[in-house]
């Protein structure tokens, strides 16, 4: 089995949000990390045109990927179109083709934006079209589908206000800083709220969920995940296989 990990989520600070500090204990681990975003987050400023602010946040995205060593990628959808077709889907399996993860993590199927539930769809198809040869994409097929797992949602809820509860557990406690510094990264969004709050919510906000999932399973902090188990998807929970103990299984 390769020791790579991929991230395949909908925009760039998505990660730093529900996934980083488990990427960070996958890197220690001495895993391959790869951090990709459906767009570059073009719609994602009231002051930046389309062009600016993609520039902007892919090079926050870059930059905040390589402080646990990992590589971003953007597949260069746009913002809010986010769309289950033939292109999307053929560009999330051609990167997962070329990087050939073992684990990936994508976002929650039922959470506040559209663009992150189709991303999870898309996420859902090109790991498992991955080893499919007839597949009108020139990267070379693996058979290997890929373990599966989505994130949280956003404050861990569905649209409909209902708590979205994870199966998985992570303990990110010794990650927390390495998370809170690759967010803050993200200074496009990070200071459009710390103007507009006169505080630091966007770093905030994240370590109060963190928090929350901690207390939830006994520790300071965590992330939630809850894995993919349909048919000819791996069964087994890769992520206790190889983190051990900052591992704990959900009620």
């Amino acid at each position: 089995m390769q020791k790579t990990v991929l991230s395949l989520l909908a925009h760039p600070d998505d990660a730093e949000f529900v996934c980083a500090g488990t990427l960070s204990l996958l890197k220690k681990a001495g895993w391959e990390v790869h951090i990709a975003t459906m767009t570059p987050g073009d719609k994602g400023s009231a002051e930046h045109t389309r062009e600016e602010i993609s520039r902007i946040r892919k090079k926050e995205a870059a930059n905040a990927a390589r402080l646990p060593g990992a590589t971003y990628h953007c597949l260069e959808l746009e913002d809010i179109y986010i769309l289950y077709n033939r292109e999307s889907i053929n560009r999330a399996t051609s990167l997962i083709r070329e990087i050939r993860p073992s684990i990936v993590f994508t976002s929650s199927p039922a959470d506040y934006m559209i663009d992150h539930e189709i991303t999870a769809l898309i996420t859902q198809t090109a790991c498992f079209s991955a080893g499919i040869k007839n597949l009108e994409i020139s990267e070379t097929p693996f058979e290997f589908i890929p373990y599966l797992y989505y994130c949280d949602p956003m404050e861990g809820k569905d649209k409909l206000g209902n708590p979205v509860n994870p199966s998985i557990y992570v303990d990110i406690t010794s990650e927390i800083q390495v998370k809170e510094q690759m967010l803050a990264c993200h200074e496009s969004q990070r200071n459009w709220l710390l103007s507009h709050h006169k505080m630091d919510e966007y770093l905030l906000s994240m370590k109060r969920f963190s928090g929350q999932r901690g207390s939830e399973t006994g520790v300071t902090y965590a992330e939630g995940f809850r894995q993919h188990l349909g048919h000819g998807y791996p069964q087994d929970n890769i992520l206790k296989s190889i983190l051990g103990e900052a591992v704990h299984t959900g009620k």
